[in-house]
């Protein structure tokens, strides 16, 4: 049985899903991908998770990186998990290029390359926002694309984390606003 719990955050609503034990989904109301994972069928119930979760998101809003993790389960592919992995590496106020990660994901594997474009597909379908932090990741030029819940809310979530955005830009045209 999936359960679901909504948070009000300064950015919009954000629902919560767990599988009971674990924290299994965080997405922005509307964002691409909305629940993906979920069940049809879920409940809506106050778990302790969703409470740990909800004292996370407190936190965080408030400007300050939070010290703990509520468990969480990702369920994707090998390739998925490893990005994922991955983007819980960048560190609060951090950010790193699709590239960079590309980069990484080659070196674990073993191979020359691994597609930036590839990452990006892995970034943008990640189930739990925010803890896994894929608002982090940028175009190499600085660019602020690709953002699954809109790259207002990406621009404001850097911003509360106190990145430099001197050297990031929101793109006027591209594929992935």
């Amino acid at each position: 049985m999936d359960y679901i719990s909504k948070y009000v955050s300064p950015l919009g609503v954000i629902t919560l899903a767990s599988d009971g034990e674990n924290l299994t989904g965080l997405w922005f109301d509307g964002q691409k991908y909305f629940a993906d994972g979920l069940a049809v069928v879920h409940v809506e119930r106050t778990l302790p998770l969703f409470k740990q979760t909800i004292d996370w998101l407190d936190c965080y809003f408030s400007g300050v990186n939070p010290d703990f993790t509520p468990p969480i389960s990702l369920s994707g592919t090998s390739f998925q998990l490893m990005v994922w992995e991955i983007l819980r590496t960048i560190p609060y106020g951090g950010t790193v290029t699709y590239g960079d990660i590309a980069s990484e994901v080659a070196r674990r594997k073993g191979v020359k390359s691994v597609s930036a474009q590839a990452v990006g597909g892995a970034v943008g379908r990640n189930p739990i926002s925010l803890i896994v932090p894929c608002h982090r990741v940028v175009g190499r030029n600085g660019s602020l694309t690709g953002y699954a819940g809109g790259i207002s809310k990406k621009v404001e979530l850097l911003r509360l984390e106190g990145v430099d955005m001197s050297r990031l830009f929101v793109p006027s045209k591209g594929t992935a606003l």
